[in-house]
């Protein structure tokens, strides 16, 4: 069976922006400290693509059409790509490999324990989407993969602590996963018409 281009396409736009931003590290592009920015990007990243991955149940339901689904379990995966990028850059570009600082840091940043969470629960959701997990663990799957909720709680509070001052930004992506969060009630979502529908 052919892969679609379609989707392709999602693992090229997914894999494109980590390689850029790399490449605009390297070449002093970010700024007086691009450790910094990448790690900032790489966990925008992840909260994004987190929101992107809980928006195609709503879009199927609206449009009917499967691909949505199809591309779900991709996103999911790259989201936590990302969220593995954002552990690195932060090990190698603020912890600069020093282990020994990292009781410091927790004490005076104590929202990387938030994003640890979140982390172990991405972890836990990317090592069950495969169809073995699926058939192994019947009923269980669904209840493990609402996991995905807290995870998106975890991460808008490890962006809160980190921004603060300046909540425009994350007012937004707190908005749209609020939304999202309430399309998944299952007395909205039997509301939800088709676009489809005749």
């Amino acid at each position: 069976m052919r892969y679609p281009v379609w989707r392709f396409g999602v693992f090229v736009a997914a894999a494109v922006w980590p390689l850029l931003w790399l490449y605009e590290a390297w070449n002093l592009a970010l700024g007086p400290d691009p450790g910094k920015v990448l790690v900032d990007r790489l966990g925008l990243g992840v909260l994004i693509l987190l929101l992107v991955t809980l928006s195609m149940t709503p879009l199927q339901k609206l449009s009917g059409w499967a691909g949505w689904i199809a591309v779900r379990r991709q996103l999911g995966l790259w989201c936590f790509t990302y969220a593995v990028l954002h552990l690195a850059a932060y090990c190698v570009f603020i912890l600069g490999l020093d282990w020994s600082q990292l009781g410091v840091e927790l004490l005076k940043r104590p929202y990387i324990i938030v994003g640890a969470l979140g982390f172990m629960g991405l972890l836990a959701l990317a090592v069950t989407s495969n169809r073995y997990s699926q058939r192994r663990l019947g009923a269980r799957w669904k209840k493990l993969h609402r996991l995905v909720y807290v995870i998106l709680g975890l991460g808008l509070l490890h962006m809160l602590w980190i921004v603060r001052a300046d909540l425009k930004e994350w007012a937004i992506y707190a908005s749209i996963g609020a939304l999202l969060l309430m399309l998944r009630l299952p007395p909205v979502m039997r509301r939800i018409p088709r676009l489809t529908a005749k």
